[in-house]
């Protein structure tokens, strides 16, 4: 932000010099530039931070010194004339777009006269870099630069119809701006039109086609409030950014627009001349923000800071902000309202900090006690901790990659029951634009550049979240839930392994289902969905060759996508201690013929039911499927270990258990030992 400091000392008079002053507002969050003469004046350069859109004209940045200083503030009180003649008989105002224009004014100025700026005009606005154009648009400009408001006039006569409409543009729209280059409109892009075209891009810039000229001898004049967040999408998508797209991005004071308008006909009487008519054409809200009191509670000034300050002190000091007192009884907790311009202050440590950096930072002294209080890690960042140290005892690299993914990598992996992709529209987001829904592309481009700088078989990891969804409605794990993906050089047994062995860290008693799952992206026959604890956890498969071509991998990969809130919830971080088996346990294998469509799932579940209480555990160890084994029947190797807490078991009681077992498969199942 470019101030002058001629122009400053119109509302505030500090006894201090420029760079006493420029000192001091750095020290209270105004970052200084650089401190520049011009002419007689001298123009400070100030970094302005988005939460503070009240400091970006030099009435703000005056309110800033007085509360430094404690001097007093003067704000102009403009009363402009006006004739009898109502506005309404000259224009009229239409707002077809309350959501993007919370509010619009409008004021008619007739028999104006075109030309050059009086020298005052001219020194001001080039003490800041502006250029003068004519005296009707300097003064907007002025206005602009004065309050932070942004302001437009237009020729009256050459609107179609001596009408204003707020609208949304219409597919096909285009319009040619003041910079002489034509914009395409996209449908819903808020415009200012008259009775049969746009005339402006609503708070981005206005049409050549309007614009003030020499012949000009009516005005209106515009001023509005639009929504921060359609001026910030339409100025990135049109690659078009101006002084008032930089303000109406971070909000202006809606309370002040009338006094902005009032401000700008004033001067525009001044220095062109004319006739204000009657009234103001108004549309949209009320002038006025319902601002919700803030406490402070004193005691937190000392806590947080570090040093004591009086209640009174930090009391003047927000009442110089701005801030309204609202009660009497104030001596350890105040209530307080802020100001219109300060939409940023919202909470109770909002109000400390502004104690804080007008009382000065210098006053902490670096080596004040500051009470705290331990904090306690939520089970969240346990668990993630948790799974942070099982992949990496495993080999496992963690990788941190960007949310975005661009068309092509989008659809490496994509996930069942998900949405249509996230796109997001940004100037720097023209390629990787879409927020992903899997972390496996992320990490499949790692492991290619780590190919590439050959290092072949990287074992990747990653924890993040995945966006699934915008509808919030869905609750967080329907629209952005956190996963865990992996990658890896092994086969499918090993990468399952990791997974168990997840498991088990979490959990030790955790029981893990897998059920067949043919994604397109894996190789047939060699994917699964797991499930954990019954409740549904992800997916694990080996990538087919199409995707990993896609990438230019030499490799085989296999990829794994878990939900890390099924972990959570079965969360055992601290299992209490159990004895060690004072008994051996005795192995068993057996060879089934099943059915082709008889799952292991099926298998592991009769068998676990059939054994018995000395059935300790039930291991996949081998599958077969050709001669001698008919077609439509394949094989089952799988081993059971069986023990006893009490005794040493005897094969009698093994042989027992085993025929049980036996038996059970054959009758559900239909399985034959071989």
């Amino acid at each position: 932000m470019l101030i002058s400091w001629d122009w400053i000392r119109d509302y505030v008079k500090p006894d201090l010099s420029p760079d006493e002053v420029a000192h001091l507002l750095t020290m209270s969050g105004l970052n200084l530039e650089s401190i520049v003469p011009v002419g007689r004046d001298v123009c400070i350069d100030l970094e302005v931070t988005s939460n503070r859109p009240d400091c970006l004209g030099h009435l703000g940045i005056a309110r800033e010194i007085a509360a430094l200083l404690g001097l007093e503030l003067t704000i102009p009180d403009p009363q402009p004339e006006t004739v009898r003649t109502p506005v309404e008989s000259a224009a009229h105002l239409e707002n077809l777009a309350h959501d993007l224009c919370p509010s619009y004014l409008a004021r008619v100025i007739r028999g104006v006269k075109v030309g050059p700026s009086p020298k005052w005009l001219i020194d001001r606005l080039a003490t800041i870099g502006q250029k003068p154009v004519n005296n009707i648009v300097d003064v907007t400009n002025y206005v602009l630069m004065e309050c932070g408001q942004p302001l437009h006039a237009f020729d009256l006569a050459k609107l179609d119809g001596s009408k204003i409409v707020v609208r949304p543009a219409t597919a096909g729209e285009k319009m040619v701006a003041i910079d002489q280059r034509e914009y395409p409109l996209s449908p819903g892009t808020c415009v200012i039109a008259d009775a049969s075209r746009p005339v402006a891009i609503a708070g981005v810039m206005g049409g050549l086609e309007t614009e003030i000229s020499a012949e000009t001898v009516d005005v209106l004049i515009e001023t509005a409030a639009f929504q921060p967040r359609s001026i910030r999408h339409t100025a990135r998508a049109l690659k078009l950014f101006s002084d008032s797209s930089y303000r109406f991005e971070r909000g202006v004071d809606i309370e002040q627009l009338d006094w902005a308008s009032r401000r700008c006909c004033e001067l525009i009487q001044q220095v062109a001349g004319g006739e204000l008519l009657r009234g103001v054409l108004s549309e949209g809200d009320e002038q006025t923000l319902n601002k919700k009191l803030i406490g402070l509670r004193f005691a937190q000034i000392e806590r947080i800071l570090g040093i004591s300050i009086d209640p009174r002190t930090a009391d003047e000091i927000l009442r110089r902000l701005g801030l309204e007192r609202v009660g009497d009884d104030w001596l350890v907790e105040g209530k307080y309202r802020p100001p219109s311009w300060r939409r940023d202050l919202s909470r109770e440590i909002d109000l400390v900090e502004e104690v804080a950096r007008v009382y000065g930072y210098d006053h902490i002294p670096d080596h004040a006690p500051i009470r705290v209080v331990p904090s306690s890690t939520s089970l969240a960042d346990r668990v993630s901790e948790r799974v942070r140290e099982t992949l990496t005892s495993l080999g496992f690299y963690e990788c941190v990659s960007l949310s975005f993914v661009d068309s092509k990598h989008f659809g490496l992996f994509v996930p069942p029951t998900t949405g249509e992709p996230l796109a997001v529209d940004h100037s720097t987001r023209r390629q990787e634009n879409l927020l992903r829904q899997s972390l496996i592309p992320s990490l499949l481009q790692a492991r290619r550049d780590n190919e590439k700088q050959g290092r072949f078989g990287a074992k990747l990891f990653e924890i993040a979240r995945v966006y699934l969804s915008a509808d919030k409605s869905l609750g967080e794990e329907q629209t952005e839930p956190r996963t865990i993906g992996f990658t890896s050089g092994g086969d499918l047994r090993e990468t399952l392994g990791a997974a168990e062995t997840l498991a088990a860290r979490v959990n030790r008693r955790a029981q893990i289902e897998t059920q067949p799952c043919e994604l397109p992206q894996f190789t047939p026959g060699r994917g699964a969905e797991l499930r954990l604890d019954g409740q549904f956890w992800g997916w694990i498969g080996e990538l087919n060759a199409a995707a990993q071509d896609e990438l230019g991998l030499r490799d085989p990969v296999c990829v794994a996508e878990l939900r890390v809130a099924p972990l959570q919830a079965i969360a055992d971080l601290s299992p209490r201690f159990s004895p060690l088996p004072q008994f051996p346990s005795i192995e068993r294998d057996l060879n089934f013929v099943l059915d082709e469509t008889t799952t292991w799932s099926e298998l592991e579940a009769v068998v676990r039911s059939a054994g018995g209480a000395l059935l300790e555990s039930v291991r996949f160890s081998d599958q077969y499927r050709g001669k001698p084994i008919p077609v439509g029947r394949k094989s089952y190797v799988l081993t059971l270990s069986f023990r006893s807490a009490e005794r040493t078991l005897t094969s009698d009681e093994v042989e027992a258990a085993q025929h049980d077992v036996v038996a059970a498969c054959r009758a559900q199942l239909s399985a034959e030992l071989r």
